[in-house]
């Protein structure tokens, strides 16, 4: 990443090596932002789960170029447990990446949102949380997921009158580049049948909706969750 000189807007990408996040930063950069990642892959590597790191981090970026205008969040640490195998550092490590990291980032960018009137954050979510009911041992991912968009609510209202806006995307199955354990066909097959738009979903279909939420187009739309799902979810 280089220094600021060009007056571009700087987007600030969690889970930026991630395949759903490398499509972000794509799209970002093809809408004319300099793009930050901090994952733990790549040149900068950052763990999102020491706060001392994220908030470093972000300080870092404020200095070398001069503001932070878009905050994604698409850092995820994903484990499975259903109710009777949960614990407390299992639910510690989910809400340390999840949930407290782009909180953590907020505290750190905003003022200089706020200063510059300007500011788009986009938490990348999931469409678990609405449909279709997930399967018991997801209990730790959806209740997390759920938690951002409970926080993105409340950002959207507290954060608004510095023309800071706060949106969550929400995307359906998108099966990742190498099958994961448990991601069978049968599953996914089962999952695009009952959408609208029965195709598999690919992670440009996500990307290209945080682009657009983080552009100036976008302006009137806060506190709002965009599934990006093929019509899996209606609401």
């Amino acid at each position: 990443m280089g220094d600021a000189d060009d007056g571009a807007p700087v987007a600030l990408v969690t889970g930026g090596a991630g395949f759903i996040g490398a499509a972000i930063v794509k799209a970002l950069t093809a809408r004319g932002h300099r793009v930050v990642v901090l994952d733990r892959a790549g040149e900068d590597a950052v763990d999102l789960a020491d706060e001392k790191q994220v908030r470093a981090a972000a300080r870092s970026v404020l200095e070398r170029h001069g503001r932070c205008d878009v905050l994604v969040h698409a850092g995820v640490n994903f484990e499975r447990a259903a109710l009777p195998d949960l614990d407390a550092a299992l639910v510690r490590r989910m809400m340390t990446v999840n949930v407290e990291a782009p909180l953590w980032l907020l505290q750190e960018v905003t003022p200089s949102m706020a200063e510059h009137h300007f500011g788009r954050v986009v938490m990348v979510v999931s469409d678990t949380f609405f449909d279709p009911p997930p399967v018991p041992d997801m209990l730790p991912y959806v209740m997390t997921k759920g938690a951002l968009i409970g926080a993105a609510r409340a950002l959207a209202r507290s954060l608004g009158a510095d023309g800071i806006t706060v949106n969550c995307v929400a995307p359906g199955m998108t099966p990742p580049p190498v099958s994961e354990p448990g991601l069978g066909s049968n599953v996914a097959e089962g999952v695009r049948s009952r959408q609208a738009i029965p195709r598999t979903l690919v992670p440009e279909d996500v990307a290209e909706v945080v682009g657009f939420l983080a552009s100036r187009e976008a302006g009137a739309l806060t506190g709002q969750t965009i599934c990006p799902d093929g019509g899996l979810v209606l609401r």
